[in-house]
Formats: structure tokens, sequence, C-alpha cells
């Protein structure tokens, strides 16, 4: 006799006294495991499908942010110039970037931490947080703006990040998130998130956090790249003088790596990434767990071998440090400098308010956003538009946000990759307590996380933009007054490199195109005035009055 059939249901019927005991237990009944018709194995399940579609947050934010500069300064150079941040980097400020990588790419487990379990003890919903992409890339490449050329310090993003995630707090308690988010103009609202998925796709086209198929042209801005990397060139903004002399302006910062010299589409990084996307792709298409895992993984493990043309580990000084700690695969590494970094100094200028601002409503749009439609893709939201839990559904993000700040990253944020739980069968907040499950044990593994390369990460940053354009389709584009300002948005924010220039500029386009419609309607209230307005009212609600 075949043992198979037995065994299976041997193991089943262990499993079900298992998933019956959690039910019927304290926790179990906290979670309400049976009354949402979910079993506690289920509940692991949805939260390992889950963490697999949102890993990839540790490397990829960790990047990002490190491209800030975050807490790295001249002072750390070897040989300290007002340019030793800038391509050609020097070795010392290359040193203090990987440290800080590996400072936040804890700072991104721990916030996940934090957020995730609000959420699963508190609100008791299926849904994950981390570090959001889009707020991270605003943060990164506009606030501080790259190795520290914005107009921030990273102390004083932080800073900023810090107050807004109070004044979230504030406003999540009082319960008034949800009527700031309808202040913002429909189109503008749907076609955000599609900006921001662009806005991400764009940045994973590019060099410094991509594949490099994308570069710098004289003539078009834009061009396509994919050179080696001996074949490309900085870029530095120069003043040419009568005699034919030209020197560096003062103030001005030399770009990476942008400008294709030759060697076109030749790079082998590039060619790996592809590879990489074509899995990821797939997976997709499959509907496969973890897509971006997989492809993220391969593309990694091939980068690992050194004396390869696309190894992470080159034969420098700092492909050998970082190669050195590669090798300890399991280490925890504390937060050495990204951590209390905050810094109040710039609260008195406009850059500063500029930053909160932007921060604020981007999270009151995406995360209120994100909230409520991973709810109701898990069949919580009432008629009313409520659901259960949601109150510490909202303290929760705006908590995550604070804490985050402190840590050293940007704005924490439901994940929509919570769908992939729920889908899973994720109904209560134990999926979410897994994710944060998950999570800490990345804390043992900060080494291999550190040594993610950018062509990796590119990739599913791609992807994560189209999976971010679907909003589109609710935009009415046959109605120009909600076309124009919906398209503002979406190319503003990639071509700007803002965020906060495409929903400057969505939202600027609604007012000026509506803004006939409006006075035409106010010259009408003043021309009937009010008692023929009353009399009109009265007649139309059939009340008898005299006209």
């Amino acid at each position: 006799m075949d043992p198979t059939p037995a065994a299976s249901l041997s193991a089943n019927s262990r499993l079900g006294r298992l998933n019956s005991a959690v039910a019927k237990s304290w926790f179990g009944k906290r979670l309400k495991l049976a009354e949402r018709g979910s079993t506690f194995t289920t509940e692991l399940r949805a939260g390992t499908a889950t963490f697999l579609t949102m890993a990839y947050i540790l490397a990829v934010n960790a990047s990002i942010l490190a491209d800030s500069g975050a807490t790295c300064s001249i002072s750390d150079c070897d040989n300290p110039t007002p340019t030793c941040k800038f391509p050609p980097v020097d070795p010392g400020y290359a040193a203090c970037l990987e440290r800080v990588r590996r400072d936040l790419i804890v700072a991104t487990a721990a916030s996940s931490i934090i957020g995730s379990v609000i959420m699963g003890a508190f609100a008791n919903l299926p849904l994950a947080l981390a570090p959001g992409m889009g707020a991270n890339a605003y943060f990164a490449y506009t606030v501080v703006g790259f190795h520290g050329s914005g107009n921030l310090s990273y102390g004083n993003a932080l800073a900023a990040v810090f107050l807004e995630g109070l004044l979230f707090l504030l406003i999540s308690a009082l319960g008034f998130r949800s009527k700031l988010a309808k202040l913002v103009p429909h189109p503008v609202r749907i076609s955000s998130s599609a900006g921001i998925g662009l806005f991400l796709a764009f940045i994973g086209l590019q060099n410094d956090q991509g594949v490099g198929l994308v570069g710098y042209s004289s003539s078009t801005l834009v061009t396509l790249a994919a050179c080696p990397r001996d074949a490309r060139a900085s870029l530095a903004p120069v003043r040419s003088f009568s005699n034919g002399t030209v020197e560096l302006i003062p103030g001005g910062t030399v770009s990476g790596d942008i400008l294709c010299l030759h060697g076109r589409m030749e790079s082998p990084t590039f060619w790996l990434a592809v590879v990489g996307f074509l899995i990821i792709a797939f997976c997709l298409i499959k509907r496969i767990k973890g897509a971006m895992i997989y492809g993220i993984v391969f593309v990694t493990a091939v980068s690992w071998f050194r004396g390869t043309a696309v190894t992470a580990f080159p034969d420098t000084p700092s492909g050998n440090d970082s190669y050195n700690y590669f090798k300890k695969v399991v280490d925890i590494h504390p937060i050495r400098s990204t951590a209390g970094a905050l810094s109040f100094s710039g609260i008195g200028g406009g850059h500063f308010w500029e930053a909160l601002v932007t921060f604020l409503y981007v999270d009151i749009l995406d995360t209120t956003g994100t909230l409520y439609s991973m709810a109701r893709f898990a069949g919580f939201v009432d008629e009313n538009g409520d659901f259960e839990g949601q109150y510490f559904a909202f303290m929760s993000d705006a908590t995550a946000i604070v804490a985050g700040s402190l840590l050293g990253t940007s704005p924490v944020t439901a994940f929509i990759e919570s769908s992939t739980g729920i889908r899973e069968g994720g109904r209560t907040g134990l999926t979410a307590l897994t994710v944060a499950g998950y999570f800490m044990l990345s804390f043992f593994f900060t080494p291999l996380l550190a040594s993610i390369p950018a062509w990796a990460v590119g990739p599913p940053l791609v992807l994560v933009g189209v999976l971010m354009m679907k909003s589109v389709a609710e935009i009415d584009w046959d109605d120009m007054k909600e076309a124009i300002p919906a398209f503002m948005t979406l190319i503003l924010m990639p071509l700007t490199y803002s965020i906060a220039y495409g929903l400057i500029g969505g939202i600027g386009t609604y007012i000026v195109l509506h803004s006939f419609d409006w006075a035409w309607a106010a010259w009408d209230h003043l021309r009937l005035g009010p008692t023929d307005h009353t009399t009109t009212m009265a007649v139309t609600n059939g009340k008898g009055a005299e006209v």
C-alpha cells in the first residue's frame, strides 16, 4: 500500500489540530481567526508571501537613501576638498557611504517592524508597512540631493520627516485624514501614484541606482547608454572665458558617471540586469509569489563572483572592503550614524517647510489611499467607506514615520504588496506580525543585503513602476479638464525629478482650467442674490412658496 496518502492525511490532521488549538486560544480569539474565516497556517503562509514580494525594500531603500550621502561629509574624505564627494568619489567618502548603507538596511528593517507590529497587534489587519517607494526617492534626490547637493542636509530632511510624522499622527488621531485627501483634485489624486511609478522607473533605468540604460546627451538631455564602467564620464558645470579657459562654477556639483563616451549597449552589468528583468516579468505574468526577490537574487548571486566583468566586488580598496564585509554573511550591525541624526537648523528656511508639506500630502494621498484600497480588497470596507481597525491602521503608519525618522529613514507607508498576502488568504493581523518576524530575521544578514548591486535593484524599480501605472485607467481622458491636470502630474514627476513639482503642476493646472467655471458660478450666485436663490430652491422643493 502506498503510504503517501496516509502520511498526507496525518499531516493535515496535525495541522488541523494546530489550527483549531490556536483559534480557540486567547491569541486566536484576540485576532479573530475563526470569526474572519482564517487559520493559523493560512496567516503564516500569507505573511510569507507578503514578505517575499516586499523584501526588496531592504536593499532598494538603503541604496536610494545612501545616494543622498546621508551623514557622510567632506571630512570623511581621505583628501578633503569641496569636490571629493563627487565622481571620482574619494575612497574615504565611498567607504563612509558603504557604512551608512549598512545602517540604513537596519533602519529600514526596524521601522518596518514597528509599523507592521502596530498594524497587526492593534489594527488586526493583514497589511505590512515599510519605508515607501517614491517618498524615499524624493527625500534622496530632491530634498537632500545626490551626495548632499540639494537644498537641505540629511539631518534637516530627517527633521522635516519627524515633524511631518508628528503632524500626520495628530491628523490621524483626530480623524481628518480622509477629509484632507479629498481636498486634492480627483485627477491629480489618481495620477500621482502613476507619476511616482514613472519616477521610480526613470531612476531604475539610470546608472547610480539602476541598470544604466539611460544616459546623458548634450543635445537631447537623455539618450541610450548602457556602456561599460570604463567608458563612462562625469560632468561638471563650468564657466567659459574670452581667452578660451574654463573654470568650475563655485558651488557647482559633479554628476555621477552619466555620460557614455563609447560602447553603447555593451555594458555586461546591463545585460545581466536584463536577465533579472525578464525573470521578474515572467514571474509577474505567471503570478508567482516573490517575483521581485527571484530577479534580485539571481542577478546578485552572479555578481558576487570576483574576477568577472559583472562583479559587485571590483579589485579596488572599496571593493575589497565590501567583499571582506560580505564574507561575514551573518552579522548584527548596529546603527552607528543615521539614528538620531536629526537637525532642526534649517527649520526657518522655505525649503524645510516645502519638504515637510510635500512629505505630508504625499503621505495623506499615498498612504491613506493604499490603506483604503487594501481594506477594500480584503472585503473589510462597509457601505459607509469605513473598515474595522481603521483608527489604529491610520495611527500605525504615522507612528512608524516618527520612529523611522529617528532611525534615519524616509517616511513609512502601507505596502501595496500586502495584496499578495490577502490573495493568499490573510485576513487578520497575524499576517502583518509574520512579516514583522521576517524583517527581524533580516537583522542578522546585513552583510548579504548590503552586497546587492545597483544593477540588481534597477529591474524591480522599473517593474514597480509598471505596477503603479494601473491607476491611469481611472482617469477620464475624454474630459480635458480632468485629463490635462492628470497628464501634467504624470509627466512632471519624472522629468523634473521631483514628486513635489509634479503635484504642484497638476494642482496648479487644475485650478487654472476650472477657474472660469468657478468664477461664472460665483457670478451667478451674486447675480441671482440670496432671495431669488432661496425662492427658486423653495419652488424646486415643492413647498408652494411664492415667486
